[in-house]
This record gives structure tokens, C-alpha cells and sequence, in this order.
């Protein structure tokens, strides 16, 4: 395959994003950010867990993109704790703060 048939093949290609209604779309940019919509999960694209999971043979069919950050949170997806744990710190601490009571 030459590189023109590559380049020509990646044109072609489309991703699956999520808007901030939680609907998805299709677009040909991938978008700055991955996730899993089954565990409503957002993270970097290069995630060390997401990128063994795929390796895997898994997560593939649930991934998703995201345009920005924010549209992640609005549309109900948590920060990966893996890829982004300050963010997910802060994330979950509220959880815990109602199940102790503070």
C-alpha cells in the first residue's frame, strides 16, 4: 500500500464523538480525548490502560472521543483515574465526603 492510498484511506475515516447532550456523532476528527461509553469513562488518548485494554483485544467497539474536556463532564463521563489522577482525585472525593456523612 503506498503512502497516498494510506493518506487516502485516513480520509475516510470517521470517529465516533460525544456531544454535550450525551448523543453521539460522527466525525472525521478524532477529537482531543478518549472514552469508554459503557463505563462513562474520559481520558487521555495515549492512556496506558486504555491502550492495553485495546491491545487486548477490548474496549474498541465502546470507544468514544471527545472534542474538549468539558463536553466529557457535561455529557455524565468521570476523568480515568489512570491517566488522569489529580482529576479524578477531586472527581471522587465528593463520593466519599456523602458516604461519610462530612
Amino acid at each position: 500500500m503506498s503512502q497516498a492510498d494510506i493518506n487516502m484511506s485516513q480520509l475516510d475515516q470517521t470517529f465516533t464523538l460525544i456531544g454535550r447532550s450525551g448523543e453521539s456523532y460522527q466525525s472525521p476528527v478524532r477529537g482531543i480525548l478518549g472514552g469508554h461509553r459503557g463505563n462513562k469513562i474520559y481520558g487521555c488518548l495515549d492512556c496506558r490502560a486504555a491502550l492495553q485494554a485495546i491491545a487486548n483485544g477490548g474496549y474498541v467497539k465502546h470507544r468514544v472521543f471527545f472534542p474538549d474536556e468539558i463536553t466529557a463532564i457535561v455529557a455524565g463521563y468521570r476523568p480515568c483515574a489512570a491517566c488522569l489522577p489529580e482529576k479524578y482525585a477531586v472527581w471522587v472525593r465528593p463520593a466519599h465526603e456523602v458516604s461519610a456523612g462530612t
